[in-house]
């Protein structure tokens, strides 16, 4: 691991692998974004596959909503499909759009074109900025990849989908193939992550954004392994902050970066993305947040779950529904607040201020 600042606030770390906390750590999705002005003004025009290849300006939009909300993480300003542009598949982020496949994934020569990520060699500029980040925080900085499921879905759809019809076609027409592309995309994740950790971020998340498109066996069958790989290689690697060697289940030892696997959608799922691996399971808005935890499990933390599209609504409102998912948790080890999903472009940064002083703030009813 890259030395670094230390991690002087490690709430985070420790609501990860179930210990308690003094106050419940808060960090969002898509915290760093287009909702906070400063964003907007360093980011500019260009295309954001530059922005982020450029250490100096993704070091700062990552630190940004960390100096503005005090939150209790920061998360690396990147995206998904870096590896797979990295290695040259032929991916763009179109504004308006999203990942956009110049020619998809469609028969097996196509695996010739995902070659192995050498990360110092392809994605260089994305350590630079995580020792960047290191040598700057005092919490910790959460490394990320997308989930073998959701990136072939791009890749095979060409950009996003609804229906995820050809990915599905694809699963269940030539289940070689598809086991085939979901262990190069494996592969590519495990390389990301673990690079970014020895870089010196602290934990990570998967983020498998599109699993909820799938019924249950068609997870177990032909996701889940492909994603417990990631996890299983994953695991052990990363040191945290010292935050004391008591723990329980699998959530991990003080020197393991834990894992979060996340998905929208996902309700039925949420046994399933916690036996991939995860010490952490997000858990979107559609499941309350005493329900996702009797289902997991006292061994599992939880991370969530106010919907984002609440936060549009009067801060009375927004209140009292931070609330009810504080509330719904019971003060119970193990939590981690953030929304269901990203940030909305159009929520007002006051509105996340004020909660996170909300949740920092809160204390359970005994």
């Amino acid at each position: 691991m890259a030395d670094g600042a230390a991690i002087t606030n490690d709430a985070f770390l420790r609501a990860c692998r179930g210990l308690p906390v003094e106050r419940v750590p808060v960090w969002f999705m898509r915290q760093a974004g287009r909702s906070l002005p400063e964003y907007r003004a360093i980011r500019g025009e260009g295309s954001m596959l530059e922005s982020l290849a450029r250490p100096e300006v993704a070091t700062e939009i990552t630190l940004q909503p960390v100096r503005r909300y005090g939150v209790d993480a920061a998360i690396l300003y990147s995206d998904i499909v870096v590896p797979v542009h990295a290695i040259g598949f032929g991916v763009d982020i179109v504004p308006g759009v999203g990942p956009v496949v110049e020619q998809p994934f469609r028969e097996a020569r196509d695996l010739n074109r995902l070659r192995p990520l050498d990360p110092e060699t392809d994605t260089g500029y994305v350590l630079e900025t995580v020792r960047n980040l290191v040598a700057e925080l005092d919490v910790p900085l959460i490394a990320f990849a997308g989930a073998p499921f959701t990136v072939a879905s791009y890749l095979v759809e060409g950009g996003p989908s609804r229906s995820h019809a050809l990915t599905k076609r694809l699963m269940h027409s030539d289940p070689g193939l598809w086991a085939a592309l979901l262990d190069r995309l494996a592969d590519l994740a495990i390389a990301s992550i673990g690079s970014q950790l020895e870089a010196g971020a602290a934990a990570f998340q998967l983020f498998d954004s599109w699993a909820g498109a799938l019924a249950t066996d068609e997870y177990r069958r032909f996701v889940l392994p492909a994603s417990q790989r990631v996890f299983a290689e994953l695991r052990g690697r990363g040191v945290g902050a010292s935050s004391g060697t008591e723990g329980r289940g699998r959530v991990g030892a003080q020197e393991t970066a834990p894992g979060i696997h996340f998905g929208v959608g996902t309700g039925e799922l949420l046994e399933l993305l916690a036996k991939a691996g995860a010490d952490v399971v997000g858990v979107d808005w559609r499941v309350h947040l005493d329900d996702a935890r009797e289902r997991l499990g006292p061994d599992v933390a939880v991370q969530g779950n106010l919907d984002p599209a609440a936060v549009l609504a009067p801060w009375p409102v927004v209140a009292e529904r931070a609330v009810e998912v504080l509330d719904r948790n019971a003060g119970r080890p193990g939590h981690v607040f953030n929304l269901g999903h990203g940030v909305l472009p159009e929520t007002d940064p006051e509105m996340l201020e004020r909660l996170v002083d909300l949740v920092h703030g809160y204390q359970a009813a005994p």
